[in-house]
């Protein structure tokens, strides 16, 4: 049974996995959907009540019903490099190869429908409540003075985009920024913004979910650092990242936010405040967690080909306590 990687050549952090498959004996397939109709070909075959389906890529053919899990990391867009690219062609590739994966039966880390839905921070902030995370007083709005009387309750504000990095080619991060005092709010009318109170935080938590498994790690904010630096992704202090026991409060709600969500790998952040509280600020499904394991040494590109390598049910003989942070 093989494992299938949906992800561009270049995803190094997928590389670390695939170093692990192969360690193991688990035949693997890479493989980009962009590549449709060049690199990658596929047939699907539904006759006297069956279904055949086999995927090419790379000289190697693969076989629907010889799949054991599939991991949609970073996938391109379908068929976005042939040489005349079109709307149309997108999306008749992209429901030939999804919608045959969807018919093999095979695990999914994440599975596209979820996948789809997680990426809504609207939802994820709604679903981090209801699961018993905090999460800091919000509001997401396109009425100016809604947010001139959130900002009065608040006077201390960040300001994040509602759905991630910006469009443009290759996407640029937008950061989370401080609001000025005296901030009008006029512009907010032109398009949906996400305001939310900020949390004086004395350290950053990056928690790994892989299947059943928590991975946190912790970044101390620095005595120094400029206040008006809230981002840690453009965090330019050297601290590095450690490793962190995971409260036994915070995992259950984890565990019921990553079932509800249907998601088998997730990359939540929070931050910690001065009493040690753990502050939910997203949960990024396909989010990249090299940049931890280096700094940690903890074993998540392990953990997760243990996942993918394993039928549903079993769990494999490498896990540990889900408060484990050695190798």
């Amino acid at each position: 049974m093989t494992v299938l990687i949906l992800t561009s050549d270049e995803d190094v952090t997928a590389d670390m996995v695939v170093v692990h498959l192969n360690a193991s004996g688990v035949p693997v397939v890479r493989l980009d959907p962009a590549d449709l109709t060049g690199g990658v070909a596929l047939s699907g075959e539904y006759v006297h009540g069956s279904f055949r389906g086999h995927l090419w890529s790379a000289g190697r053919l693969l076989t629907m019903d010889g799949l054991r899990s599939v991991w949609v990391r970073r996938p391109g867009t379908p068929a976005a490099r042939v040489p005349q690219p079109s709307p149309w062609l997108t999306e008749e590739s992209a429901q030939a190869l999804y919608g045959m994966l969807r018919s093999s039966g095979a695990r999914w880390m994440n599975h596209p429908d979820a996948a789809r839905r997680a990426r809504h921070k609207p939802w994820q902030l709604r679903l981090a409540q209801r699961s018993g995370l905090p999460v800091p007083a919000t509001l997401i709005t396109t009425f100016p003075q809604a947010a001139r009387d959130f900002a009065a309750r608040f006077p201390d504000l960040v300001v994040k985009p509602v759905s991630g990095a910006h469009p443009q080619e290759p996407p640029r991060a937008v950061p989370t920024s401080r609001v000025a005092p005296g901030t009008d709010f006029a512009a907010v009318a032109y398009g949906p913004t996400l305001l939310q109170r900020r949390i004086a935080k004395r350290a950053d938590i990056r928690l790994t979910a892989v299947g059943d498994r928590l991975l946190a790690a912790r970044k101390e904010a620095t005595a120094d650092a400029d206040p008006e630096e809230v981002d840690v992704r453009f965090d330019r202090s050297p601290a590095p990242w450690r490793p962190a026991e995971v409260p036994p409060r915070v995992a259950d709600s984890v565990h019921t936010y990553l079932r509800e969500a249907e998601l088998a790998y997730g990359a939540f952040d929070f931050v910690e405040d001065g009493d040690g509280v753990w502050w939910f600020l997203e949960c990024n499904q396909s989010g990249q967690f090299g940049f931890v394991e280096v700094d940690t040494g903890q074993p998540i590109a392990r953990a997760i080909a243990d996942w993918l390598s394993h039928p549903t049910g079993r769990r494999p003989p490498q896990v540990r306590d889900v408060n484990s942070v050695v190798p």
